[in-house]
Formats: C-alpha cells, structure tokens, sequence
C-alpha cells in the first residue's frame, strides 16, 4: 500500500553480486533488442536501392520512411515509457517486443510508399518502447562497478544486428540465388524469426526488484534477489561479498504523478536534462545522418550498385562493435566525464575532415568506407554513453520516462529531420551541399562534448541510488 515504509538493501545486494550465467542470461535475453533495430535500421538503409525500383520510391521518400519509422519510435518511446515506470519493466518489453514481431511481418508484405511507411512506422513504435524499458530493466540489475562497460556493449550489439542484416543483404540480394522481387520481403521476414526466439528467452527475465520495492512488492523483490544470490553461489561455489550497510528506506507508491516526474526532471536535475538532451540531440543526428542514406551515398557519388551496397556496411557496422567491446571498459576505470567528451569531440572532429576530403573528391567508395568505419568505432561509444547517462542520472521512479523524453526529443530533432535532410542533400548531387550537412553533425558532437565536461556526473563504479536518490527514499 502507499506510503509504507520499507528498509531495504537490495540495492547493495544486487550491486554486489559477481558476474554469473544469470548476468549473461539477463544481458542476452534483453540485450539483443538493440540487435534488432540494428537489422532493421540496416535493412531498410541496405535496401533503398532494391525498394526504389520494388515499390517505385525516389531517394527522397527512401529518406522519408527512415523518418516514419524513426517517427513511430518517438511516439512508442513516450507512450510506453510512461507505462514502464508505472506498470513495471516486464510487462513492457513483453509487450514492445509483440508489436515489433507483428510490424516487421507486416512490413514484408508491403505493396507501396505509403503501406511500407505505414508499418515502418508501426515497427518504430515497438522499438522506441523498447528502449525504455530495457535500459531502466538492465541497469537496475548490472552491478554498479560493471555497469558501464556492460551498457557500451549491449547497445554496441545494435552493430552485430547492422552487420548480419548486411551480410544477409549479400546474399538475398544476389540473382542467382533470390528472385530480386521477393528478397527483399525475405530479409524483413528474418528479423520476425529473431524476435520470437527472444520472446521466449525473456519468459526468463525477472521484474526489476529495485522497481518492485518502490511499488510495495517487497516480499516478491526479496524472493527474486534471494533466488539469484543462491544461483551464483552454487555457480561459484563461494561466498557472496557482504552488502555493506547501504540500506536505503522507500515510502511505496504505485505511480508518480506526471507532476511529480516534470518536477524531477525540470528542478534540481535540469542542467542533467540539458546534459542529456544535448548528448541524446547530438548523437542522433550524427547517426541517423549517415547511416540511413550510406547506400544511397554509395550508389549516387561512388557508383556502387544496391546489391553490393552490403560489402562495404560491414566492415562499418563492425567497427561500431568493436570501439565499445574494446574501450568500453574505460568508462568505468577512467571516467565518464573523460570519455564521453573525448569520444563526442574526435567524433565530430573526424567527421569534418572526412567531409573536407569527400567534397574534394579524394576519397573511393573503400576509403570512405575505412573512414567511417574509423570515425564511429569512436562514436559508437560516444552515442552508447548518451544512452548510459540518462539511464543512470534520473530517479528511479522516473527512469523510463526520462529515457523515453529525451530518446523522443533526440530523435525527434537529431534523428527524424536528418534522414529527410541527407537524402534531399544527396538527391542534388553536390558534393559540397552534403559536406555543410557533414559539418553540422560535426559541430553538435563537439557542443555535446563541450557541455559534458561542463555538466557531466561522475557516475563511474556509483550504486544508481547514491548517482540520483528515488523519489520515495526518506533523508
């Protein structure tokens, strides 16, 4: 019931915890997400050439979709986001996860521009609540000292769906192996193969026990960490580290108020929001702005046909795998505030210079390639360390909402305008109108590093309740 009282250290109990299977069971079965929006967003880039000529689209409308789907992740975002925090993570990501399944096979059955939009959008709407709920679900359950490294990589994974559904497009989109006018419809049909694997794979994900405190489901909460510490005793046939004397006191509730949540964001916390919107705003737009046109970007000033437009994506999408598997780690032993300006600013910089070079025509479709492929094993860092921040900075009880706002806000202004943007920018042919698009998303990646060594939290190695105290807490 409301405002109970209850003294809990499951907090310290579960940040404690040595990493075990039931980490790497918890990082799979929500984790992968990112894989699939990673597919998604890969194929449809991938595939603009093909679905040009299949449903009679211009570069510009190829552009537009991006931007529905992107669109229809703005709306999920904020929608689901607010059910995350007041109906609990499980619910939610059971439920994003059903309306990305029905979507994606939707989508291979379109018949034109505006049906494709349509269910693009409909797909958006799934993933965009997804990030929500498994952000706020995934690091309430990571230890506090692994906690960054483990989220760079998870949202790094976004890159593994980038790279297979690249690897998928070689093929698919070879004729002599699939009739060209139905490959494409096989490649969204894999992505509704994955998503129901990992539906089943989730029926083994527990509720957060952090939320399920708050909501006065302590008894369910003690169960679950109390189940996992024996686990990863018996797996580890040692004794569990002693929690410590964190203990945290919560008055329970069953919802916060969208008062209570404006109040949270917009008073004490506000330079953390403009910390977070400029980071989210930023690396949105850097992404969005390249990745979705790539093909096109190919096929207009290189000559690469659309069926090998995949070759050249995946040495791309594994380089953005690797940048967080390998300095990852440094997040949580060197700094946040250090990192994340680091990798924004030699993002934005890198950036530049490689438009300098395409407008000047120095560069090959394989040079361009290594370049970019240089620029964001950086940048997927820099955009997976925006995710990081505001999945740690906000109280518990607004975590989701405050994922999903400044996902939808990002998104909304870095991320929805710049695949239109680009693809117009392409359509003119002029080397020198796409450089100034390169050169704005360089310069939001350096405000973003600017304003991180201003504002940025020293979150490293922190429990999320020491990081941003719940709103329920007492003291």
């Amino acid at each position: 019931m409301d405002g109970e009282v209850i003294h809990s250290c499951i907090p310290a109990r579960l940040d404690r915890l040595p990493w075990s299977r039931w980490h790497w069971l918890i990082v799979t079965g929500l984790g992968i997400t990112w894989i699939l929006d990673g597919l998604e967003v890969t194929l449809a880039g991938t595939l603009g050439g093909v679905l040009k000529q299949a449903l009679h689209m211009s570069d510009s409308q190829v552009g537009q979709s991006a931007t529905f789907y992107l669109s229809g992740a703005v709306i999920g975002a904020l929608g689901f986001g607010w059910a995350t925090d007041r109906l609990g993570r499980k619910k939610l990501f059971t439920i994003t996860l059903l309306v990305y399944l029905l979507a994606t096979a939707a989508t291979a059955l379109s018949w034109n521009f505006f049906s494709y939009s349509a269910f693009r959008f409909v797909t958006g709407l799934g993933i965009g609540g997804e990030y929500a709920a498994i952000n706020s679900a995934i690091d309430e359950l990571i230890p506090a000292r692994l906690r960054g490294r483990i989220d760079l990589v998870i949202n790094s994974t976004y890159w593994l769906g980038a790279a297979f559904g690249a690897g998928v497009t070689v093929i698919l989109l070879n004729h002599n192996i699939v009739n060209q006018n139905i490959a494409w419809r096989f490649a969204f049909g894999i992505g509704v193969i994955l998503g129901i694997g990992i539906l089943f794979l989730r029926r083994f994900v527990p509720e957060s026990p952090r939320w399920l405190v708050i909501h006065g489901h302590n008894d369910e909460a003690e169960k679950i960490v109390g189940d996992v510490e024996k686990k990863i005793a018996s797996q580890t046939r040692k004794d569990l580290p002693s929690p410590g004397e964190d203990a945290v006191d919560i008055h329970t509730r069953h919802h916060t108020s969208l008062k209570e949540i404006w109040g949270a964001m917009m008073g004490e916390n506000r330079p953390r929001s403009l910390l977070a919107l400029t980071l989210m705003v930023a690396q949105a737009f850097f992404y969005n702005a390249i990745f979705f046109t790539y093909a096109l970007v190919l096929e207009r000033f290189y000559n690469i046909p659309p069926t090998m437009a995949g070759y050249y994506i995946f040495p791309f999408a594994l380089g953005n795998v690797l940048g967080p598997v390998l300095i990852g780690h440094l997040f949580d032993s060197v700094g946040r505030k250090k990192m994340i300006a680091l990798t924004y600013a030699l993002s934005g910089i890198l950036l530049a210079i490689t438009g300098f070079l395409f407008a000047h025509n120095v560069l090959t479709a394989v040079t361009q390639t290594i370049c970019w492929t240089a620029i964001f094993f950086i940048a997927s860092s820099a955009a997976s360390a925006a995710y990081l921040t505001v999945s740690e900075i906000f109280p518990l009880e607004v975590r989701a909402m405050a994922i999903s706002i400044f996902y939808a806000i990002g998104t909304l202004i870095g991320g929805v305008a710049a695949p239109s943007l680009f693809g117009a920018l392409i359509q003119t042919g002029s080397r020198t109108n796409l450089l100034w698009g390169y050169l704005g998303a360089a310069a939001l990646m350096v405000l973003a590093a600017l304003t991180e060594l201003s504002l940025g939290v020293a979150a490293e190695r922190q429990s999320l309740e020491k990081i941003s105290k719940p709103l329920s807490a007492e003291g």
